[in-house]
Order: C-alpha cells, then structure tokens, then sequence
C-alpha cells in the first residue's frame, strides 16, 4: 500500500514569527490546510508537525509544516533562505510535498 502523498504550490509574503525555530514563515492558504489536515494523522509524527519537502527556485529541503491558528505555515529554513535570497516581506512561491 503506497502512502498518501499531497503536492501543493503555496505563495505568501514571509513573516517572522517567535515560534519555533527558524522564526520565518509563509502561511497555507486556508483550502490547502484542510487538504494537510485531512492527511496529517497519516504522516504526522507529532505534535501536529507534518513532514514535507519544500521547493523554492531550484533548492529543496526537508522541514515539517507547523500548525498555528487553526492551518498550517511551513518554516522556511536558514539555508533555503540563503540559496534563494529571500528576506522578510518577500512575496515566494513554494512547491511543497507531504507524503
């Protein structure tokens, strides 16, 4: 039996959030939470943190989207930043993988 598997494009301005660890951000759309919701209980490892690979420009890393405020953000790591140049208040488009 194959894992579920779910393949998004998420757009959204990066913002800093004192959360957790990397501290910058871009939000799901509320459509696309419901579809990682619908997913997570498969994938999860806890605490409502879902494993993904994460696509900007031409790096991919692994991370785990969080839960926040009922949807999901996916933390946009140190190195992914840095590849791509992106800085607070940039608008990006992320290819995202979960599964």
């Amino acid at each position: 039996m194959q894992p579920a598997m779910l393949e998004l494009e998420v757009t959204g301005e990066v913002f800093w959030w004192r959360g957790p660890a990397p501290f910058h951000f871009v939000a799901v759309a509320p459509d696309d939470a419901e579809e990682i919701r619908a997913l997570s209980a498969v994938v999860t490892y806890g605490w409502g943190m879902v494993p993904a690979r994460v696509t900007l420009g031409a790096t991919t890393l692994p991370t785990a989207l969080f839960a926040k405020d009922g949807g999901y953000v996916v933390p946009l790591k140190v190195a992914l930043r840095r590849a791509e140049g992106v800085e607070l208040g940039d608008v990006v488009t992320l290819g995202v993988r979960i599964g």
